[in-house]
Protein backbone atom coordinates (compact mmCIF):
# COMPACT_ATOMS: atom_id res chain seq x y z
CA UNK A 1 0.00 0.00 0.00
CA UNK A 2 1.57 3.46 -0.64
CA UNK A 3 0.50 7.01 0.18
CA UNK A 4 0.70 10.81 -0.65
CA UNK A 5 2.80 10.31 -4.61
CA UNK A 6 3.12 12.78 -7.50
CA UNK A 7 3.76 12.00 -11.18
CA UNK A 8 7.20 12.52 -12.74
CA UNK A 9 7.46 13.07 -16.29
CA UNK A 10 9.77 11.24 -18.81
CA UNK A 11 12.52 13.17 -19.84
CA UNK A 12 13.17 14.26 -23.43
CA UNK A 13 16.75 16.51 -23.26
CA UNK A 14 19.57 14.88 -24.52
CA UNK A 15 22.24 13.96 -21.76
CA UNK A 16 24.93 15.65 -22.85
CA UNK A 17 22.77 18.87 -23.48
CA UNK A 18 21.24 18.61 -20.01
CA UNK A 19 25.01 18.04 -18.39
CA UNK A 20 25.76 21.07 -19.49
CA UNK A 21 22.50 23.45 -18.92
CA UNK A 22 23.38 21.89 -15.17
CA UNK A 23 27.26 23.02 -15.07
CA UNK A 24 26.07 26.56 -16.76
CA UNK A 25 23.54 27.18 -14.11
CA UNK A 26 25.55 26.30 -11.39
CA UNK A 27 28.62 28.31 -12.93
CA UNK A 28 25.76 31.39 -12.93
CA UNK A 29 24.34 30.56 -9.57
CA UNK A 30 27.51 30.62 -7.68
CA UNK A 31 28.89 33.67 -8.88
CA UNK A 32 25.28 35.48 -8.39
CA UNK A 33 25.28 34.42 -4.83
CA UNK A 34 28.91 35.11 -4.09
CA UNK A 35 29.81 31.75 -3.50
CA UNK A 36 33.39 31.97 -4.99
CA UNK A 37 34.48 34.81 -2.59
CA UNK A 38 36.30 34.26 0.19
CA UNK A 39 34.22 37.44 2.01
CA UNK A 40 30.68 36.22 1.60
CA UNK A 41 28.45 39.61 1.93
CA UNK A 42 31.46 41.22 2.42
CA UNK A 43 32.43 39.47 5.60
CA UNK A 44 35.36 37.96 7.03
CA UNK A 45 34.84 34.80 6.26
CA UNK A 46 33.64 32.20 2.83
CA UNK A 47 30.03 30.77 2.00
CA UNK A 48 30.41 27.65 4.00
CA UNK A 49 31.11 28.94 7.58
CA UNK A 50 28.31 31.74 7.04
CA UNK A 51 26.10 28.65 6.04
CA UNK A 52 27.28 26.62 9.57
CA UNK A 53 26.87 29.85 11.88
CA UNK A 54 23.27 29.99 9.90
CA UNK A 55 22.28 26.60 10.55
CA UNK A 56 23.80 26.61 14.18
CA UNK A 57 20.90 29.15 15.02
CA UNK A 58 20.28 31.57 17.60
CA UNK A 59 19.72 28.52 20.23
CA UNK A 60 22.44 26.58 19.36
CA UNK A 61 22.32 22.98 17.12
CA UNK A 62 23.35 19.27 17.92
CA UNK A 63 26.68 18.69 16.19
CA UNK A 64 25.25 15.59 14.41
CA UNK A 65 22.29 17.30 13.21
CA UNK A 66 23.81 20.16 11.95
CA UNK A 67 26.05 17.35 9.77
CA UNK A 68 22.69 15.81 8.64
CA UNK A 69 21.11 19.21 7.37
CA UNK A 70 24.27 20.16 5.73
CA UNK A 71 25.07 16.75 4.65
CA UNK A 72 28.85 16.82 5.15
CA UNK A 73 31.34 14.65 7.08
CA UNK A 74 32.19 14.67 10.59
CA UNK A 75 36.08 16.06 9.64
CA UNK A 76 34.77 18.95 7.24
CA UNK A 77 32.28 19.66 9.76
CA UNK A 78 34.83 20.24 12.77
CA UNK A 79 37.02 22.13 10.96
CA UNK A 80 34.42 24.35 9.88
CA UNK A 81 33.53 24.79 13.58
CA UNK A 82 37.12 24.98 14.99
CA UNK A 83 37.33 27.98 12.55
CA UNK A 84 33.86 29.69 14.03
CA UNK A 85 35.74 28.98 17.69
CA UNK A 86 39.04 30.73 16.70
CA UNK A 87 36.74 33.40 15.28
CA UNK A 88 35.36 33.33 19.05
CA UNK A 89 31.23 33.27 17.24
CA UNK A 90 30.74 30.06 18.58
CA UNK A 91 31.14 27.58 21.27
CA UNK A 92 30.86 23.52 21.12
CA UNK A 93 30.56 21.62 24.04
CA UNK A 94 28.45 18.72 25.68
CA UNK A 95 24.63 18.41 24.49
CA UNK A 96 22.02 19.91 27.05
CA UNK A 97 20.27 15.98 27.52
CA UNK A 98 23.13 13.82 26.91
CA UNK A 99 26.67 14.87 27.51
CA UNK A 100 28.04 12.52 24.79
CA UNK A 101 26.61 14.59 22.50
CA UNK A 102 28.43 17.81 21.25
CA UNK A 103 26.51 20.94 20.84
CA UNK A 104 27.12 24.23 19.17
CA UNK A 105 26.05 27.21 20.90
CA UNK A 106 26.54 30.91 18.83
CA UNK A 107 28.24 33.59 21.43
CA UNK A 108 26.79 36.86 21.69
CA UNK A 109 29.11 37.91 18.90
CA UNK A 110 27.76 34.85 17.06
CA UNK A 111 24.12 35.97 17.46
CA UNK A 112 25.14 39.84 16.23
CA UNK A 113 27.24 38.35 13.44
CA UNK A 114 24.41 36.10 11.89
CA UNK A 115 21.71 39.13 12.38
CA UNK A 116 24.23 40.74 10.31
CA UNK A 117 24.05 38.14 7.48
CA UNK A 118 20.12 37.61 7.98
CA UNK A 119 20.17 41.74 7.18
CA UNK A 120 22.76 41.16 4.17
CA UNK A 121 21.33 38.12 2.19
CA UNK A 122 17.96 39.96 2.43
CA UNK A 123 19.41 42.68 0.79
CA UNK A 124 21.27 40.43 -1.90
CA UNK A 125 17.98 38.89 -2.91
CA UNK A 126 16.52 41.77 -3.46
CA UNK A 127 18.82 42.93 -5.50
CA UNK A 128 18.96 40.31 -7.31
CA UNK A 129 15.15 40.99 -8.24
CA UNK A 130 15.35 44.80 -8.45
CA UNK A 131 16.57 44.59 -11.88
CA UNK A 132 13.86 42.26 -13.60
CA UNK A 133 10.22 43.60 -14.65
CA UNK A 134 7.32 42.14 -12.25
CA UNK A 135 6.65 39.40 -14.86
CA UNK A 136 10.36 38.23 -14.83
CA UNK A 137 10.21 38.12 -11.21
CA UNK A 138 7.26 36.08 -10.94
CA UNK A 139 8.98 33.50 -13.51
CA UNK A 140 12.48 33.79 -11.66
CA UNK A 141 10.79 32.97 -7.95
CA UNK A 142 8.88 30.61 -9.80
CA UNK A 143 11.82 28.85 -11.37
CA UNK A 144 13.56 28.91 -8.20
CA UNK A 145 10.54 27.01 -6.68
CA UNK A 146 10.51 24.14 -9.12
CA UNK A 147 14.89 24.37 -9.14
CA UNK A 148 14.67 23.63 -5.09
CA UNK A 149 11.81 21.15 -5.64
CA UNK A 150 13.82 19.06 -8.10
CA UNK A 151 17.41 19.58 -6.89
CA UNK A 152 15.74 18.04 -3.37
CA UNK A 153 14.88 14.86 -4.67
CA UNK A 154 18.04 14.78 -6.84
CA UNK A 155 19.31 14.54 -3.42
CA UNK A 156 17.44 11.35 -2.54
CA UNK A 157 19.51 8.22 -1.92
CA UNK A 158 17.53 5.00 -1.83
CA UNK A 159 19.18 1.79 -0.74
CA UNK A 160 18.73 -1.52 -0.14
CA UNK A 161 18.64 -1.55 3.71
CA UNK A 162 18.55 -4.72 6.66
CA UNK A 163 14.82 -4.72 7.43
CA UNK A 164 15.50 -4.86 10.90
CA UNK A 165 17.71 -1.82 10.85
CA UNK A 166 16.88 1.04 12.65
CA UNK A 167 15.58 3.53 10.17
CA UNK A 168 13.83 0.17 8.81
CA UNK A 169 12.08 -0.14 11.74
CA UNK A 170 11.21 3.81 12.43
CA UNK A 171 9.71 3.35 8.63
CA UNK A 172 7.46 0.29 9.24
CA UNK A 173 5.72 2.24 12.35
CA UNK A 174 5.25 5.58 10.47
CA UNK A 175 3.69 3.55 7.74
CA UNK A 176 1.70 1.68 10.31
CA UNK A 177 0.41 4.53 11.84
CA UNK A 178 -0.78 6.74 8.87
CA UNK A 179 -2.84 3.39 7.70
CA UNK A 180 -4.31 3.37 10.57
CA UNK A 181 -5.09 7.01 10.88
CA UNK A 182 -6.52 6.79 7.16
CA UNK A 183 -8.23 3.79 7.19
CA UNK A 184 -11.93 4.45 8.49
CA UNK A 185 -11.33 0.72 10.83
CA UNK A 186 -8.25 1.71 11.36
CA UNK A 187 -4.99 -0.68 10.56
CA UNK A 188 -3.39 -3.33 12.36
CA UNK A 189 -0.51 -4.85 11.15
CA UNK A 190 -0.88 -8.52 12.45
CA UNK A 191 -4.34 -8.91 10.87
CA UNK A 192 -2.58 -7.45 7.63
CA UNK A 193 -0.18 -9.69 4.50
CA UNK A 194 3.27 -10.83 6.52
CA UNK A 195 6.38 -8.91 5.64
CA UNK A 196 8.75 -10.65 8.09
CA UNK A 197 12.54 -9.69 8.03
CA UNK A 198 13.13 -13.32 6.41
CA UNK A 199 10.56 -12.58 3.88
CA UNK A 200 12.29 -9.05 2.91
CA UNK A 201 15.98 -10.27 3.15
CA UNK A 202 18.11 -11.83 -0.24
CA UNK A 203 17.33 -13.70 -1.96
CA UNK A 204 13.79 -13.65 -0.52
CA UNK A 205 12.82 -10.22 -1.22
CA UNK A 206 14.43 -6.86 -0.49
CA UNK A 207 13.20 -3.74 1.54
CA UNK A 208 14.00 -0.51 -0.21
CA UNK A 209 14.60 2.74 2.00
CA UNK A 210 15.45 6.17 0.87
CA UNK A 211 17.42 8.57 2.97
CA UNK A 212 17.07 12.68 2.44
CA UNK A 213 19.98 14.52 4.28
CA UNK A 214 20.89 10.85 5.87
CA UNK A 215 17.53 10.42 7.38
CA UNK A 216 14.66 7.96 6.31
CA UNK A 217 11.77 9.34 4.31
CA UNK A 218 10.43 6.57 2.43
CA UNK A 219 10.26 2.89 1.74
CA UNK A 220 9.37 -0.06 -0.28
CA UNK A 221 9.04 -3.60 0.21
CA UNK A 222 9.58 -6.62 -2.23
CA UNK A 223 8.67 -10.47 -2.23
CA UNK A 224 10.01 -12.76 -4.86
CA UNK A 225 7.79 -15.87 -5.22
CA UNK A 226 7.22 -18.88 -7.67
CA UNK A 227 6.91 -19.04 -10.94
CA UNK A 228 8.48 -15.55 -11.97
CA UNK A 229 5.97 -13.89 -9.54
CA UNK A 230 6.83 -11.24 -6.82
CA UNK A 231 5.02 -9.17 -4.44
CA UNK A 232 5.58 -5.20 -3.46
CA UNK A 233 4.17 -3.85 -0.32
CA UNK A 234 5.08 -1.31 2.45
CA UNK A 235 5.39 1.50 0.03
CA UNK A 236 5.49 4.84 1.77
CA UNK A 237 6.46 8.62 1.76
CA UNK A 238 6.95 10.56 4.83
CA UNK A 239 4.63 13.42 4.41
CA UNK A 240 7.85 16.01 4.44
CA UNK A 241 9.45 13.98 1.19
CA UNK A 242 6.05 14.41 -0.86
CA UNK A 243 5.90 16.03 -4.12
CA UNK A 244 9.81 15.18 -5.16
CA UNK A 245 8.02 11.86 -7.33
CA UNK A 246 9.47 9.31 -4.83
CA UNK A 247 6.97 6.52 -4.70
CA UNK A 248 7.55 6.58 -8.63
CA UNK A 249 11.02 6.29 -7.92
CA UNK A 250 10.48 3.72 -5.19
CA UNK A 251 8.56 1.67 -7.28
CA UNK A 252 10.83 1.80 -10.72
CA UNK A 253 13.28 0.39 -8.16
CA UNK A 254 11.42 -2.49 -6.74
CA UNK A 255 10.41 -3.28 -10.46
CA UNK A 256 14.20 -3.16 -11.26
CA UNK A 257 14.79 -5.46 -8.47
CA UNK A 258 12.40 -7.62 -9.26
CA UNK A 259 13.59 -8.31 -12.90
CA UNK A 260 16.77 -8.64 -12.30
CA UNK A 261 16.38 -11.62 -10.13
CA UNK A 262 13.99 -13.22 -12.56
CA UNK A 263 10.64 -12.26 -11.97
CA UNK A 264 8.22 -11.83 -15.05
CA UNK A 265 4.86 -10.31 -13.06
CA UNK A 266 4.57 -7.63 -9.57
CA UNK A 267 1.26 -7.59 -8.09
CA UNK A 268 0.21 -5.01 -5.14
CA UNK A 269 -3.12 -4.60 -3.53
CA UNK A 270 -3.70 -1.55 -2.09
CA UNK A 271 -6.82 0.16 0.18
CA UNK A 272 -9.22 2.70 -1.33
CA UNK A 273 -8.51 4.71 0.87
CA UNK A 274 -5.38 5.35 -0.57
CA UNK A 275 -6.23 7.49 -3.82
CA UNK A 276 -2.71 8.45 -4.62
CA UNK A 277 -1.13 5.03 -4.55
CA UNK A 278 -3.91 4.00 -7.10
CA UNK A 279 -3.33 6.98 -8.95
CA UNK A 280 0.60 6.16 -9.37
CA UNK A 281 -0.25 2.42 -10.07
CA UNK A 282 -3.01 3.13 -12.91
CA UNK A 283 -0.34 5.76 -14.17
CA UNK A 284 2.68 3.28 -13.90
CA UNK A 285 1.13 0.40 -16.21
CA UNK A 286 -0.82 -1.50 -13.88
CA UNK A 287 -4.29 -2.93 -14.50
CA UNK A 288 -6.66 -4.37 -11.81
CA UNK A 289 -7.48 -7.70 -11.73
CA UNK A 290 -9.50 -9.90 -9.56
CA UNK A 291 -8.20 -10.51 -5.97
CA UNK A 292 -5.32 -12.96 -5.93
CA UNK A 293 -5.44 -12.68 -1.60
CA UNK A 294 -7.34 -12.11 1.14
CA UNK A 295 -5.45 -9.15 2.35
CA UNK A 296 -8.09 -7.91 4.88
CA UNK A 297 -7.42 -4.24 3.61
CA UNK A 298 -7.56 -4.27 0.29
CA UNK A 299 -10.13 -2.74 -2.50
CA UNK A 300 -8.04 -3.11 -5.50
CA UNK A 301 -5.49 -5.81 -6.36
CA UNK A 302 -2.86 -4.98 -9.38
CA UNK A 303 -0.44 -5.94 -11.30
CA UNK A 304 2.55 -5.59 -14.09
CA UNK A 305 4.53 -7.32 -16.75
CA UNK A 306 7.51 -7.15 -16.63
CA UNK A 307 10.14 -7.16 -19.63
CA UNK A 308 13.66 -6.64 -20.25
CA UNK A 309 12.81 -4.35 -22.73
CA UNK A 310 10.87 -1.95 -20.90
CA UNK A 311 13.23 -1.89 -17.68
CA UNK A 312 16.39 -0.93 -20.62
CA UNK A 313 13.52 1.66 -22.25
CA UNK A 314 12.82 3.80 -19.33
CA UNK A 315 14.66 6.97 -18.78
Amino acid sequence: MADTLTTDTTATTDPATAVAQVRRFSRVVTQRVGALQDHYLTRDRPLAESRVLWEIGPDGCDVRDLRSRLDIDSGYASRLLRSLEAAGLVAVGPGDGDRRVRRARPTAAGRAERAVLDRRAEALAAGLLAPLTDRQQDRLVAAMAEVERLLTASMVRVTVEDPESADARWCAERYAHELDRRFPGGFDPAASTSARASELTPPAGALLIARLRRGPVGCGALRLGPGGVARISRMWVAPEARGLGLGRRLLRELERLALDRGATLVRLETNRSLTEAIALYRGSGYREVEAFNDERYAHHWFEKRLTPARDAGRG
